[in-house]
């Protein structure tokens, strides 16, 4: 493994929370010349979100949401200073839709805002930061986005 990022990846939902995590993203992402891949899971309908349903996490009903979630927060992203900025779309948890965005891209970096990880439920059932954490191949930087 190269000493340099070179590809990163940041989950985004469209909250204020993930927003700061796609920055700081962005600002580590400009600092290392590395690509960032912003990522976001959507549902198909709201059976299948009422299943897997998180107390952390959005939930984003269909594709069209999540794309306008992608689009403002690559215009953030390159306001910010990304210079290579590419967006990903999964549907699934936020947690499957990260590991997948970043095992298809071999990220070497993932970025994650750390909304739910200190929350009584999510410390009993889990939380999209501690999962991806626990999950992921890659060095994993949890960002304070909420107190």
């Amino acid at each position: 493994m190269s000493e340099n990022y070179q590809k990163i990846v940041v989950g985004t939902d469209g909250s204020k929370s993930s927003m700061l995590a796609v920055e700081r993203a962005a600002k580590i992402a400009a600092a290392f010349d590395a690509t960032l891949i912003i990522g976001c899971a959507y549902y198909e309908s709201k059976e299948e979100a009422s299943q897997t349903l998180r107390q952390d996490s959005v939930t984003i009903l269909g594709n069209d949401p999540a794309h306008k979630n992608l689009d403002a927060a690559a215009e953030h992203a390159r306001e910010t200073g990304a210079q290579k900025v590419e967006t990903a779309i999964r549907r699934g948890t936020p947690v499957q839709a990260l590991m997948e965005i970043v095992n298809e891209s071999q990220a070497d970096l993932l970025i994650v805002g750390n909304r739910g990880i200190n929350s009584l439920t999510g410390r009993l059932l889990g939380s999209v930061p501690a999962d991806v954490a626990r999950q992921s191949d890659c060095d994993v930087m949890i960002v304070h986005t909420v107190n």
